[in-house]
């Protein structure tokens, strides 16, 4: 939840124009990160923690992306940007590697 929080900062800065564009879009796949991740553990069976875990990195994947390119738009700094990916990277890590064990207790 602390990415989507540094995500919606970020985003506070884009332009006004891209309220309903990349803003929205960017917002979206922050949030569905750990909402997929809390709807997954719910669902009391790895087997489906693991499918919403790989939505999850789904998510993250496409908000990496959309940093990247707010980032060529010159709506982001290279700072920002390097704090942004490392964050993503770091949970991205972890959600792979509990993917991997969720997928090996099935």
């Amino acid at each position: 939840m602390d990415f989507v929080v540094l995500a919606y900062q970020l985003l506070g800065r884009f332009p006004k124009n891209e309220q309903y564009g990349l803003t929205s879009q960017m917002q979206r796949a922050a949030v569905s990160i750990p909402s997929n991740i809390a709807e997954g553990k719910e669902r009391h069976s790895d087997r489906e923690f693991a499918r919403f875990i790989a939505i999850a990195l789904g998510f993250l994947a496409e908000l990496e992306t959309q940093l990247l390119i707010a980032q060529r738009l010159g709506y982001l700094d290279e700072a920002s940007l390097q704090v942004a990916t490392a964050q993503a990277d770091e949970i991205g890590k972890m959600l792979r590697s509990l993917h991997k064990k969720l997928s090996i207790t099935n």
